[in-house]
């Protein structure tokens, strides 16, 4: 099987600061990828790169066999992007919003009609769908984001804390809609924080830490070698050994009368 993404030693410095330092990947149709790593270890660059936002870097990335250096617009249509932060145009409805987006994909418009009503409704917001969203919660803003990223079906979906926001019933049906997109053939590049959830959702972790890659492999494989029963503990093995524990002490010290 060829692989969807195919990236060969990128790499990407700011001034004097290398972030990224030689990444070299082989992503497969219908695996998830849990992309995890420390506050600063070049996750959001890589993920910025593939989505054609950063193009002063050096190697290459290739998504479904094209460049991205030689065609940025065409790996952007195969690629759905749900940032952690994004500004919605809040003076503008789900329906204008998403109608906007699906304009920029070339969309037809009696499908982007019918999909966007559909998939709001199935996030529970059809009673919103033309209230401008400057009245939206975050987890509204949140579903309507969701919806954007997937609205014109793409091969490659990334998610940047996509539970950010979203009630405990949304939740489950982004973890389920994950899965099941997966089984589809969709790629999917998940970027958390939560432990806990990219442990469930991912069948492939990539870990990072100083802008190179230090674990690969699935959860099973990377509790065999630390030797750790949850991906939290895994992630600090990997990356902080006995600074966490070192770290809150000394905030509970800053707190209590020993700090005086």
């Amino acid at each position: 099987m060829e692989p969807i993404i195919r990236i060969t030693e990128l790499r990407k410095s700011y001034g004097p600061k290398q972030v990224l330092k030689g990444i070299s990947l082989d992503i497969y149709p219908g695996q998830v990828i849990g992309y995890i790593g420390p506050n600063g270890a070049g996750k959001s660059t890589t993920v910025k790169i593939l989505c054609g936002l950063i193009s002063d870097y050096s190697g290459d990335v290739f998504v479904k066999g094209i460049n991205l250096k030689e065609d940025v617009l065409a790996v952007k249509s195969l690629i759905g992007y749900v940032p952690e932060l994004a500004e919605l145009y809040e003076v503008l409805t789900p329906v204008e919003f998403l109608g906007f987006m699906a304009e920029l994909y070339n969309m037809p418009e009696a499908v982007a009609t019918e999909r966007i009503v559909r998939m709001m409704t199935a996030f529970g917001l059809e009673q919103n769908m033309n209230q401008r969203m400057d009245t939206f919660s975050k987890g509204m803003r949140q579903k309507v984001l969701i919806t954007s990223g997937l609205l014109h079906n793409p091969d490659v979906i990334i998610l940047d804390e996509p539970l950010s926001g979203l009630d405990a019933n949304s939740v489950i049906i982004v973890k389920d809609l994950i899965s099941k997109l997966a089984r589809d053939g969709k790629t999917i590049f998940y970027c958390s924080h939560m432990m806990d959830v990219v442990e469930k959702v991912s069948d492939r972790i990539i870990l990072i830490n100083d802008g190179a890659v230090i674990a690969d492999g699935s959860f099973e494989d990377l509790k065999e070698k630390q030797g750790s029963k949850s991906l939290e503990k895994i992630f600090a093995g990997y990356t902080a050994s006995n600074t966490l524990t070192n770290a809150s002490d000394d905030l509970i010290n800053a707190l209590s009368d020993k700090a005086n």
